[in-house]
């Protein structure tokens, strides 16, 4: 399904969003045209694609997770287009992994669902980093580094669930359970 805004775009700065959820778009790009946006929804990767080669956005949001794709695909694709959009990848499936690999693909910041359109508009103005950001004074849990360390196979073996399987020396579905479950908070 693909949506768009009956704003002028002419005037508006224009917002991609790309998330399989449909309500969880909806809801966002309501939010985010009464921030001033011109706003084109999309729930697929090849949709993006064929929208931001048509007119290139000023502006992305790009879930991590799409059906069984992973927007990193998009987050690059969308650099290629254009070097100078401001892209924000969104996941409920964070890792120090996936964050890495979407900031040097091109993105501009890397949230972790749940997130508000403040957040998201915040994320978009920030073009620097802030090296006063606070250390953490607790270490990453066991659960927590499993599910890093696991992350990390992962996308070096190009999210091959079998290979992966193999160098962690696990069943493949035990780790396609583990997969499948949220990681755990810091």
């Amino acid at each position: 399904m693909i949506e768009s805004s009956l704003i002028d775009s002419t005037e508006d700065p224009s917002l991609l969003i790309v998330d399989d959820d449909t309500i969880f778009c909806e809801v966002l790009a309501k939010a985010m045209r009464k921030r001033g946006f011109f706003v084109t929804c999309s729930q697929a990767i090849e949709d993006a694609i064929n929208l931001a080669e048509q007119s290139t956005p000023e502006y992305a949001i790009v879930d991590l997770k799409l059906s069984s794709e992973s927007g990193l695909v998009l987050v690059e694709k969308l650099r290629d287009l254009d070097p100078g959009t401001r892209i924000v990848m969104l996941t409920g499936y964070a890792s120090i992994a996936t964050a890495v690999e979407a900031i040097k693909l091109g993105a501009t910041h890397y949230l972790a669902k749940p997130v508000d359109a403040d957040q998201i508009m915040a994320a978009f103005e920030r073009t620097v980093g802030e090296s006063d950001t606070p250390i953490s004074a607790n270490p990453l849990s066991v659960g927590r580094l499993e599910w890093e360390y696991i992350q990390r196979i992962l996308s070096e073996n190009d999210n091959n669930i079998s290979v992966t399987a193999r160098i962690l020396n696990m069943h493949r579905r035990t780790l396609q359970r583990k997969l499948a479950k949220r990681p755990l908070r810091e």
